[in-house]
Order: structure tokens, then C-alpha cells, then sequence
């Protein structure tokens, strides 16, 4: 099988809007949570999200191409237009290569909310507007970044709940692996809107810690009382390791792990059976065991259930020696968007030596006090990490990911 290599990233978060200033955060443990009122004046349980400014596009993208963009899509097109520049896929590129786009998006709800307000109210159809169907699919990106970019390769949506773009970082690996594209564009977009969140926030699924919003998503700790929505999107370019050596692109790092698996029980109760096995599937993908991987991103969202359950499968495989951190302490849970994400914030640490620190991680709670998590930044040499993402449903996704010497 080929050799699939990750040759540029790009990423637009509430931690920053470039490669650059989430490094800076990361680095610093700095939280891009706050509050939004619209939230409390919708009657929201929770008005915590995380915080992000949506990019002005005008005067960058024709109108045309604009206004089939949903929130998520415009994170995505300047997340994507970072990684393009980083591997060096100009548009001349584009048009004589066949590349490629998967990329995980789970939800459009502001389009779809306003298109049946205007049928309601207007008993007309027409006055929805052209844009809107293409704002409203689950593919709304896959569909707007391909025409806007020239692509001629694979394109489609992974919807695979809050491990949509780590399955679809998977699956462009298995693709490159097999010779059916040398070269994919990768990621997972989220909108951050309170339309796509209210029926979230019913289930009492997020902290109502409020008091300070930057302690209130607290991953593995003892208090924590549930997640934080967040998001934005993250885009990585994955390809064979024979095109960036024959484009002379700048190789960041090699995928070289895929595990997957169901739960098969309920729908939004995870448990240990299922992760154990995605980590366990990807650690004989790659051909490696535990105590070679050098770091863990771990889902960890700062629910009460999914933390307890995955500290106890991240016991069984790893012991308590292999380091482990919960980026989402920074960004909240940045769902179909995570798996991207993660992957980036991983990479970031690889390049620059040190495991993120996962903030508000104060006090232990039975399960996590096995594991080695530290609330304070660590300086360590990292070869290879593992990054997990799971989701509703029970879908469970793991890559591992090694530096290229």
C-alpha cells in the first residue's frame, strides 16, 4: 500500500483563525469560550458556546459562489485556503490533477429554519432563494468547495455525527492506500449558530457553568458538568508520499492508523467496548502497540458519562504512563469539526514539542486519576500520537499519526 501524508493545514477556531494564533493558544492554554445572549433570550438551559467571528467573504469570493455558503462552509473555504497555500496547490495544479474533497459535516440548520419560515409565512416557494438548497444538504461543502476550487477527484460528505471529519481523514487514507487518488482536501466544518443548538441544549447535555465561561468546559475533571457547543472548521491535505516528493511539498506529518467501530447499544450513552476496539483496530492498522505512541488527543468532551467511559478504555490500552489531553478544555466540543481539528492541534504539538495543557483538569475523578493528564503544559518530544473522536449513534473513529524523519 502507499504511503498517505498530510502536506498542509488549515484551520479557523474560536482559538484562532490561523495555523499561527491557535499554536499561540494551544501553547498558552487559552480558552475560546463565552457567552452568547441570544442564547439566554431564547430560553437556552445553557448560553455557553464557543466564540468565533464569521469571516467577510465579499470582495474575496464572487456573489455567486457566496451565497450558496452556509456559516460552516465559509469557515471551511478560508480554513481550506490556508492548507492549500501551506502544500502548495495553486489553482493551475487543480486544474491539470485530478484532486480530490471528503470532508465531515453532520447539520445546516439556519438554512433549512429560514426556508420554511419564508414557505409558512410567504406561500411561495420562489422567494427562498437560489442559494438556499445548497446551503440547507449536509454536503453543502463537499458541494460549494469543489466548484469553487476546480476539483476534479472524489467529492462527498461524511456525516458520521461528532466523528464526521475524523472518518473522513480515515477514509481519504484508505483511497490514497490504494492507489484511487493521489491527493484529497480533508477537514470538518461546524456552525456555532443557536438555531443548530437548541434541541442539543434540551437533552441537558452542556455545562450551565457560567460563572466563568472559560472554566466551564472541563474534560476528566471532577466537576465538570457537561460540554460546550463550539466549532468553525479545520481542513488538512492528505496525499500519497510519491506526489509531495514529486511536488516537492512540505510533508507535516504521515497518517498511518484507521480504526474504527459501533457501539451497537444506545444512541447517546457511549460505552467502553466500542472505543476500546477503534483504538485497539488502529494500533494494528498502523503495525505498532501502545507503548509506542508518544501522546493522546483524547475525544473527552466534559460530559459526566463519555469522559468516565473513555478514561476506562484508555486505561485498558494505555496504563497510566502515556500522556493524555483534552484540547476541547480550549475549544469546547467543536463536533463534526473535532476529528480535523484535533488532528491539526496534534500536529502543532508534534512540530513544536509540547502536549497542550488540559485546562480546568484540577481535580481527578476516579477513573481519570489512572490516567497520566496533566492541567499544566508539558515540554515533550513527540514521534507519534493518537487521536480519537466519537459520536451519536455509537460511531467511533482513531488515526495515529507519526513524524516523517
Amino acid at each position: 500500500m502507499k504511503r498517505v501524508v498530510i502536506t498542509g493545514m488549515g484551520v479557523y477556531s474560536t482559538i484562532g483563525k490561523n495555523i499561527e494564533e491557535v499554536n499561540d493558544s494551544l501553547y498558552n492554554g487559552v480558552s475560546g469560550i463565552g457567552i452568547d445572549a441570544k442564547r439566554i433570550d431564547d430560553g437556552f438551559r445553557s448560553p455557553l458556546t464557543g466564540i468565533i467571528e464569521r469571516p467577510i467573504l465579499k470582495g474575496v469570493l464572487p456573489r455567486r459562489m457566496r451565497i450558496g455558503l452556509p456559516e460552516q462552509g465559509e469557515y471551511a473555504y478560508v480554513a481550506t485556503m490556508e492548507a492549500l497555500e501551506m502544500a502548495q496547490l495553486d489553482e493551475e495544479f487543480r486544474l491539470k490533477n485530478e484532486v480530490g474533497i471528503l470532508y465531515g459535516n453532520d447539520s445546516s440548520a439556519v438554512p433549512v429554519i429560514n426556508a420554511i419560515d419564508i414557505v409558512r409565512a410567504k406561500k411561495d416557494t420562489t422567494l427562498v432563494g437560489s442559494g438556499s438548497i445548497f446551503q440547507s444538504m449536509n454536503s453543502s461543502i463537499t458541494m460549494n468547495l469543489s466548484v469553487i476550487l476546480k476539483l476534479t477527484g472524489v467529492n462527498f460528505t461524511i456525516s458520521g455525527a461528532c466523528a464526521s471529519s475524523s472518518h473522513a481523514i480515515g477514509m481519504a487514507m484508505i483511497l490514497i492506500q490504494q492507489g484511487l487518488q493521489d491527493i484529497i482536501i480533508c477537514g470538518g466544518g461546524q456552525e456555532v449558530n443557536a438555531e443548530s443548538m437548541g434541541s442539543f441544549d434540551g437533552l441537558s447535555a452542556f455545562s450551565t457553568n457560567t460563572a466563568d465561561p472559560t472554566k466551564a468546559s472541563r474534560p476528566f475533571d471532577r466537576d465538570r458538568d457537561g460540554l460546550v457547543p463550539s466549532g468553525g472548521a479545520a481542513t488538512v491535505v492528505v496525499e500519497s508520499y510519491e506526489s509531495a516528493i514529486k511536488r516537492g511539498a512540505p510533508i507535516l506529518a504521515e497518517l498511518t492508523g484507521y480504526g474504527f467501530s459501533s457501539n451497537g447499544e444506545h444512541i447517546s450513552v457511549p460505552n467502553i467496548k466500542g472505543p476500546s476496539k477503534s483504538l485497539e483496530k488502529a494500533l494494528k492498522y498502523a503495525g505498532i502497540c501502545a507503548q509506542d505512541i508518544d501522546y493522546v488527543n483524547a475525544h473527552a468532551t466534559s460530559t459526566i458519562v463519555g469522559d468516565t467511559n473513555e478514561a476506562q478504555a484508555l486505561y485498558n490500552i494505555f496504563g497510566s504512563k502515556t500522556p493524555i489531553n483534552s484540547t476541547k478544555s480550549m475549544t469546547g466540543h467543536e463536533m463534526w469539526m473535532c476529528g480535523a481539528s484535533e488532528i491539526i492541534y496534534s500536529i502543532l504539538m508534534m512540530q513544536n514539542s509540547y502536549i497542550a495543557p488540559t485546562i480546568n483538569f484540577e481535580n481527578p475523578d476516579e477513573h481519570s486519576a489512572k490516567l497520566n493528564i496533566s492541567g499544566n503544559r508539558i515540554e515533550k518530544n513527540i514521534d507519534t500520537f493518537l487521536s480519537n473522536s466519537f459520536g451519536f449513534g455509537g460511531t467511533n473513529s482513531t488515526l495515529i499519526v507519526k513524524k516523517v524523519k
